[in-house]
C-alpha cells in the first residue's frame, strides 16, 4: 500500500509546483479524484481554480476540457447532438464538451437550470443518451465545477438535489504573503504549468481507487458517522441535514484519506477532519440561522463537538 499511496503524494507535490501554498486544497482534490468523485470549488476569480484542474490533468496525463458557462450555453453543447450527414444519408453523433477525463465547469451557476441539469445528470450516470443511443464516458471521469460565492447577480444557484451530487466542496482562498511572493518568483519569466510533466497515469488512479475500497472502517466509526448525520437532521439551526448519499460519501472519502496517510484503517480524526469538506455544501440552514450570521461550517463544527467520538484501540 505504501508504494501506491506515494503516487497520491507525488501528484500533490507536482500540482503544488504551480499552485503554491494550497497543499490541503490540492490534497482534497486528489483524494476526490481517487474516489471518482466530483468537486465544487467556491472562490473568487483569480485564485487558481483553472490552474488546479489543468495541473491535475497534466499530472496524470489525462484529457482536460474547460467549459465556460454562460446564459446562452445549451444542453447539447454539453452532451452533444445528432447532425444529418448528406454524404452518407444518415445522422451522425457529434460529441459534446463533456467527453474528457477531467472537465472544468467554470462558473456553473451562470448557466440556466436546464443546462446545469444536463451536466449533473451526466455526472451521476457517467454516460450520455442521445436519440436512444447510449455513449459511455471515459472510465476516469471527474467534473470540477466553480462558482463565485460573492457575486449573485445574473446567476442560477444550484438546487439542493444537484449540490448533493458533488463529493466535496473546497475553497482555495488568497495565498499568504510568502506564498504569493514565491508565486511571483516562479511565474516571472515563464509559467511552470507549461512545463509540468505527468508523474502518474490514469491506470494508476483507477488501481488506487480499487485499493481504497479495501481500507478498513470499524463498526464503531460507521455508527459515529450515522450519529453525526442524525444530529445534522435534528439540529435547530439546520433545515436540511446530511443525506444518506452524504453519509456514504463521507465514509468513502475517509477511506481515501486514510490510504493517503498510509493507513489501512480509518480513525475518528479522519471523519472530524473531512466532515466539513463533504457535508458543508449539502446542509441548508434555517432562514433564522442565516439572518443571525451562522454558516454551515460552524453548524457542523458544533455537531462534531456534541457527538461523542468512539475510542479505537
Amino acid at each position: 500500500m505504501a508504494a501506491d499511496s506515494s503516487v497520491m503524494r507525488t501528484i500533490v507535490d507536482n500540482v503544488e509546483k504551480v499552485l503554491i501554498g494550497k497543499r490541503e486544497s490540492i490534497e482534497m482534490a486528489v483524494i476526490a479524484l481517487m474516489c471518482q468523485g466530483h468537486v465544487l470549488i467556491e472562490d473568487v476569480p483569480g485564485v487558481g481554480k483553472t490552474t488546479l484542474v489543468s495541473a491535475l490533468a497534466k499530472s496524470i496525463n489525462a484529457s482536460f476540457k474547460r467549459i465556460q458557462f454562460t446564459p446562452d450555453i445549451m444542453p447539447s453543447d454539453i452532451t452533444g447532438f445528432s447532425m444529418y450527414n448528406p454524404k452518407i444519408n444518415e445522422f451522425e453523433y457529434q460529441r459534446g464538451s463533456v467527453f474528457s477525463n477531467l472537465v472544468l465547469a467554470d462558473e456553473i451557476n451562470r448557466t440556466p437550470p436546464k443546462t446545469q441539469a444536463s451536466l449533473l445528470e451526466v455526472m451521476e450516470e457517467r454516460q450520455i443518451s442521445v436519440d436512444g443511443v447510449t455513449y459511455p464516458l471515459p472510465e476516469l471521469f471527474m467534473v470540477l465545477a466553480t462558482q463565485n460565492p460573492i457575486e449573485y447577480i445574473g446567476t442560477y444557484p444550484l438546487p439542493e438535489a444537484q449540490l448533493d451530487r458533488f463529493l466535496m466542496r473546497i475553497s482555495l482562498g488568497y495565498p499568504d504573503a510568502a506564498s504569493e511572493y514565491d508565486m511571483i518568483e516562479r511565474f516571472e519569466k515563464k509559467s511552470p504549468l507549461s512545463s509540468l510533466t505527468p508523474v502518474a497515469s490514469i491506470e494508476s488512479v483507477l488501481s488506487i481507487n480499487e485499493e481504497i475500497k479495501s481500507v478498513h472502517i470499524d463498526n464503531s466509526i460507521k455508527k459515529y458517522v450515522v450519529s453525526l448525520a442524525t444530529a445534522s437532521r435534528n439540529n435547530s439551526l439546520i433545515l436540511l441535514g446530511a443525506s444518506p448519499r452524504a453519509t456514504l460519501n463521507l465514509v468513502s472519502v475517509a477511506k481515501a484519506y486514510a490510504y493517503y496517510h498510509q493507513r489501512t484503517f480509518v480513525i475518528p480524526d479522519d471523519i472530524q477532519k473531512l466532515v466539513t469538506y463533504v457535508w458543508s455544501h449539502r446542509i441548508i440552514l434555517t432562514q433564522d440561522a442565516k439572518m443571525k450570521g451562522n454558516r454551515p461550517e460552524k453548524a457542523l463544527e458544533t455537531i462534531v463537538r456534541s457527538v461523542k467520538a468512539p475510542v479505537i484501540e
